[in-house]
């Protein structure tokens, strides 16, 4: 009797890279006159939003604009969280941006005001200055001398710049930092004194003569100038809220990994917010606005408004971006209707930006795009069908379609997603309105409430209030 073993397969490791809805985003798309192009940086349309969101960085980075609220009103699937992805991309990483849905501030560990205020604190940024001692140079030589039995190691770094040269004793740590950085004669090395953190800078000049043993990739630097050891100024930066976890838990830092902040008295936060004070007074520090972005927010409460309005008016104040796709609807927790759903006082402090439905040509580019994103081939017939399914349907279903039908297309060996691809994927998924009729001609088949129907005091509710579908 014979055994055969089959070989597992081998396949080539791959990056594995996460597309998301908004993952083609790059950027607002403007130019340097704040002038949307029209498709730039993943950005199709919408150039009247896009400008505005513009001016709003624009005043951001300068300093000038803070507790200030931007309404982005529109139809669903009209780009308003593409917009803030773009924002968040222009403002880079010196600048907090944070964003949330409005149903996120309901949580039974949380009260709704504490969720704001983490909010709000992790969009406010602190630049904080300090200066610190570096040894900068080329290495010259590095001498490491062990002992008999291998457990002790000392050693010699020698270190030149254009003006002088020293000798530095190594201890075992630090001849491990040098060991793990891979430095060698010939390097430009930054050593920070008080941490002994070792900065691999490049290669010298002085050694582009050995550019064949080298890599393609290697990086040349001109040999450092001056002193060996230079006191440098370094500026770190963290959110308000960061501050206020660090100095809430006994772990320090280490609580920022836990993940649950809990509630933070409000006295150690005005500790803080004093101390924070004193640094600007005295040119330590300095304070950067962000920007918080709160989408569907007609999802929050009267009291979260109130928060909000009150909350606008403090010195330590972000930029609030809000996201609404409502018409006229219920305040939430009043019985009044307000344009977006949102009171009539808080309306009256924002800036509102409209965005609108997209044209056949802006909803084929959005496609384009998309396909690219997802490594996806469309024919040209198939790019036509299925901007003809956006128009229809949604813009959304029809971008849900791209990976099925190219899933269905690699089934049948194709090389790229033809008109028949995308026909099949349709008749699987039913995109909002066939699901509707669909509803409609079961009849009695499912378990579901007539909308018209009103429910009377006798079940229990207020009378007037309309049953939920």
């Amino acid at each position: 009797m014979s055994i055969s073993i089959q070989q597992p397969a081998l396949h080539d490791l791959t990056k594995l890279e996460r597309i998301g809805a908004h993952s083609h985003i790059r950027g607002l798309g403007l130019d340097e006159q704040l002038n949307a192009r029209p498709v730039s940086a993943g950005m199709v349309g919408q150039v009247k939003a896009r400008r505005a969101a513009g001016l709003i960085l624009k005043m951001v980075q300068e300093g000038r604009i803070a507790g200030r609220a931007i309404l982005m009103a529109g139809p669903a699937g009209s780009g308003k969280t593409a917009i803030a992805m773009g924002m968040a991309h222009e403002l880079g990483p010196d600048v907090p941006f944070t964003s949330i849905a409005a149903s996120e501030v309901y949580s039974l560990s949380m009260s709704k005001t504490e969720a704001l205020t983490q909010a709000f604190r992790r969009s406010i940024g602190v630049q904080i200055k300090e200066e610190t001692e570096i040894i900068e140079g080329e290495v010259v030589e590095i001498q490491i001398d062990r002992s008999l039995t291998g457990a002790t190691k000392t050693g010699k770094l020698t270190l030149k710049t254009t003006d002088m040269e020293t000798i530095y004793d190594l201890g075992s740590k630090m001849i491990d930092s040098l060991t793990k950085e891979k430095v060698l004669a010939g390097d430009v090395i930054a050593i920070d004194k008080a941490s002994g953190r070792i900065s691999k800078l490049g290669r010298s000049f002085a050694r582009s003569r050995d550019y064949d043993a080298m890599g393609a990739d290697t990086k040349f630097v001109q040999t450092p100038e001056g002193e060996i050891q230079k006191r440098r100024g370094v500026t770190h930066t963290i959110s308000l809220h960061e501050i206020d976890v660090i100095n809430s838990r006994t772990q320090g830092f280490l609580a920022l990994f836990a993940g649950d902040t809990g509630e933070i008295s409000p006295e150690l936060r005005d500790q803080i917010d004093t101390k924070i004070n004193e640094w600007r007074e005295e040119s330590k520090a300095t304070l950067t606005p962000g920007i918080l972005f709160i989408d569907e927010v007609h999802m929050l409460d009267i009291e979260c408004f109130s928060f909000i309005n009150r909350k606008l008016e403090e010195e330590l104040a972000p930029i609030v971006v809000m996201a609404s796709n409502r018409g006229m609807a219920k305040v939430r927790g009043t019985g009044y209707r307000a344009p977006h759903g949102l009171p009539v006082d808080l309306l009256d402090r924002v800036m509102i930006v409209r965005t609108g439905p997209y044209s056949p040509e802006e909803v084929e580019e959005i496609i384009k795009i998309r396909c690219q994103e997802e490594d996806t081939t469309i024919s040209s017939a198939g790019l036509s069908v299925l901007t003809s399914m956006a128009q229809q349907t949604t813009l959304r279903y029809a971008l849900q379609l791209i990976s099925c039908a190219d899933v269905l297309s690699r089934r049948r060996r194709a090389k790229e997603v033809d008109v028949d691809d995308l026909k099949r994927a349709y008749t699987y998924f039913n995109d909002e309105k066939r699901s509707a009729q669909w509803l409609r001609e079961q009849g009695g088949g499912l378990l579901v409430w007539d909308m018209d129907v009103k429910v009377t005091e006798a079940d229990g509710v207020d009378g007037g209030d309309e049953a939920m579908a």
